[in-house]
């Protein structure tokens, strides 16, 4: 989708849009789910556990902070990321939200 085209569509849309993009890398899913089962916040170990160049991963968690998903704090010389909750409420309500709009009654094709 160009930059310029995205006028043409809702607000709610992009939104969506911008939403799956965030997690449409198999590196950021990866980086979410270790966030989520470690429980905790995440500071700098994400090189071992991935085994990405640490450039990349900077870049993946860079485009998760962007769109809201996680957080960072700053402690001595790193900086710490967790999930960010209420971004991740509301992700959650639009996706099932645009989901659940289907409702397969009968097969098309």
């Amino acid at each position: 989708m160009g930059l310029t085209k995205t006028e043409i569509f809702t607000d709610k849309q992009n939104k969506l849009a911008l939403m799956m993009k965030a997690l449409a890398h198999p590196a950021r899913i990866a980086i979410i789910q270790h966030l989520i089962k470690s429980e905790a916040c995440i500071c700098g170990d994400l090189v071992e556990e991935l085994g990405l160049a640490q450039a990349t991963i900077s870049q993946h968690l860079k485009e998760l902070k962007n769109a809201g998903l996680i957080k960072g704090t700053i402690e001595g010389t790193s900086v710490c990321y967790c999930i960010d909750g209420k971004v991740w409420s509301q992700y959650r309500l639009a996706l099932n939200a645009f989901f659940v709009a289907y409702n397969n009654k009968d097969e098309c094709c």
